[in-house]
């Protein structure tokens, strides 16, 4: 039976809210702050009214005190455009088994579950939200917008991502150069929200950075999900014996003792993830790290209301 998204699990994101940290450019009245002046209940700032302009936003109260007349700009409040991005390389479906769950999910159960439930609040904020899905070529691109039907487009493709593959199938991650394509398409003053591993064989980690930087472009604001199975792909917990490990997005297989390389593999690892989290910051990226052991709702709730928080 195909695998199909439970959306009983987004009840307790109700009542959450995801607000821009920075203006946004939308189409309609919403929650985020807008670079647009004219016709919104918050008050920005006087400025000196110009002969011929209308007279309905003078300050008349202002025009007594001083006798001179002043405008009221505005702050307008608009919706959000997202954009979700999810790597649909081979690498995502690790860990393997035979059956996932919520409870024992692979990263990319947890990813099409995580961008479901931000999809749940934004569709309560009337924002727009559009899908992108990449391994070795970009698979799809949506542009974003509303709309009941639009948001159904993007849930059914969530479901097909998370439909186990065989071990047969190698997609090889080109995180960089799907990137800096992707960085071409949306619109500006977007929000923009990766899901990935950021596993990339042939990128160093300069290259992966300048394709993030590159979504930074336009004043987009950019928020990385690092996706990441803590126990075995940091920590390394294979038993002290003779394995045979299996590149899932090559193919290619090497046989050694795992304490062999345990060392030199937490080392390269951890410089990897320190680096990331570094290089991120640096770039005003706000990285969250995504232990899928956790589960969802230990990663997806309190950074939302620690968010809530310091908007």
């Amino acid at each position: 039976m195909p695998y199909q998204i439970d959306y009983t699990q987004f009840t307790q994101y109700d009542n959450l809210e995801l607000i821009a940290k920075q203006v946004v450019t939308g189409f309609i009245t919403g929650l985020h702050k807008s670079p647009l002046h004219g016709f919104s209940v918050e008050f920005a700032e006087h400025r000196q009214y110009n002969p011929g302009e209308p007279t309905k936003h003078i300050d008349w109260k202002l025009y007594a005190k001083t006798d001179k007349l002043f405008v009221k700009r505005y702050e307008e409040e608009t919706n959000l455009r997202c954009h979700i991005i999810i790597d649909n390389s081979s690498s995502m479906y690790f860990p393997v088994q035979e059956k996932y769950t919520l409870a024992a999910p692979n990263k990319i159960l947890f990813s099409a579950y995580a961008a479901a439930a931000l999809m749940q609040i934004f569709k309560n904020q009337r924002d727009a939200v559009g899908l992108s899905v990449f391994s070795d070529k970009l698979e799809l691109h949506t542009s974003a917008r509303g709309g009941d039907s639009h948001f159904k487009m993007i849930y059914r493709e969530l479901e097909k991502i998370i439909q186990p593959i065989s071990t047969e199938v190698h997609r090889r991650s080109r995180v960089t150069d799907t990137l800096h394509r992707i960085a071409e398409q949306i619109n500006k003053r977007s929000m923009v929200i990766i899901f990935s591993d950021m596993f990339e064989t042939d990128a160093n980690l300069d290259e992966l950075m300048l394709a993030l930087g590159h979504l930074k472009h336009n004043k987009n604001e950019v928020m990385l999900f690092h996706t990441y199975h803590k126990k075995m792909e940091e920590d390394f917990g294979f038993d002290n014996r003779l394995y045979r490990f299996i590149d899932m997005e090559s193919g290619s297989e090497i046989k050694l003792h795992s304490n062999s390389i345990r060392e030199y593999y937490k080392q390269a690892i951890g410089d990897f993830f320190r680096e990331l989290s570094l290089r991120c910051g640096q770039y005003q990226i706000d990285m969250i790290p995504a232990d899928i052991t956790k589960g969802l709702d230990q990663i997806m709730l309190p950074y939302l209301l620690k968010r809530e928080q310091t908007v």
